[in-house]
């Protein structure tokens, strides 16, 4: 195998994506080490400085991580999360469960929550635009740091996440304490009179900053997907929440009736 010269990609791209094929397709499956620098300059007839090139992109990609000593290896994925409509059910709030630990649970893993802040806070703009209250409101935040199994007695940080109530709301709830209860924070709204009855999400992929990086330990090449949800009782929003997901971690899935 070489370097095409007629080929419109670059050299370092075309070792690339040969490497990447070998990835997707099972050559080289997870855990597996990459051949070493020497290995891939012999096999494609080109320089090392190529070759660094080629690794560097599929490093930027997530794909590949380098083991200092060791050499090259192909990322091992951790236990993929689901993330679904599902899992607001009233039944699953009904037998004591939360959302999230309700998904995490399904998958058999270990998991905690870290509570980073309980505070009253002046209200960001998109908060007070949901609950059309003047930015700079008082409200009430919840911000936490979830973590979930990825190895046998590991766990690995996955997602920060806030949620973002009026006062009035959660006056008098656990909300406001570090242990919501069973059921969760939903299932205190729903105590006091706010029945949830819709649920809006919204999901952007975009790269993480340096902040956001250092709180999930992602490593490099690593996207996130930043969630905003808006919880509805009637025509009035209970909680606005945004959480910040690692992209490796998360896959989502929601199932819905077919509008007319």
């Amino acid at each position: 195998m070489s370097i095409d010269p007629m080929d419109p990609r670059s050299p370092s791209q075309q070792i690339a994506d040969s490497i990447r094929a070998d990835i997707t397709s099972g050559v080289l499956p997870p855990g597996a080490q990459v051949p070493s620098e020497s290995e891939l300059v012999a096999r494609f007839g080109t320089s090392a400085q190529t070759v660094r090139k080629a690794i560097a992109a599929l490093k930027a990609e997530g794909l590949v991580e380098g083991q200092r000593g060791r050499g090259v290896y192909v990322r091992k994925r951790a236990p993929m999360i689901r993330v679904g409509s599902d899992r607001y059910a009233r039944h699953l709030r009904d037998s004591g469960k939360a959302p999230f630990q309700a998904e995490v649970e399904a998958l058999g893993l270990d998991w905690k929550q870290e509570i980073l802040e309980l505070a009253e806070v002046p209200s960001p703009a998109w908060v007070a635009e949901q609950f059309g209250i003047a930015p700079g409101t008082t409200v009430f935040v919840r911000r936490r740091r979830t973590w979930i199994e990825d190895a046998p007695g590991k766990l690995a940080p996955t997602q920060l996440a806030d949620s973002y109530y009026e006062l009035d709301t959660v006056a008098d709830t656990l909300i406001r304490q570090e242990d919501t209860g069973p059921g969760g924070g939903h299932a205190r709204l729903e105590e006091k009179g706010f029945r949830i009855t819709g649920i809006r999400e919204e999901l952007e992929s975009r790269m993480p900053t340096p902040a956001e990086v250092h709180a999930l330990m992602l490593r490099p090449g690593v996207p996130v997907v930043h969630l905003k949800r808006y919880v509805y009782s009637g025509d009035r929003t209970v909680e606005a929440f945004e959480a910040v997901l690692a992209g490796d971690r998360h896959t989502f899935a929601y199932q819905f009736a077919a509008p007319e």
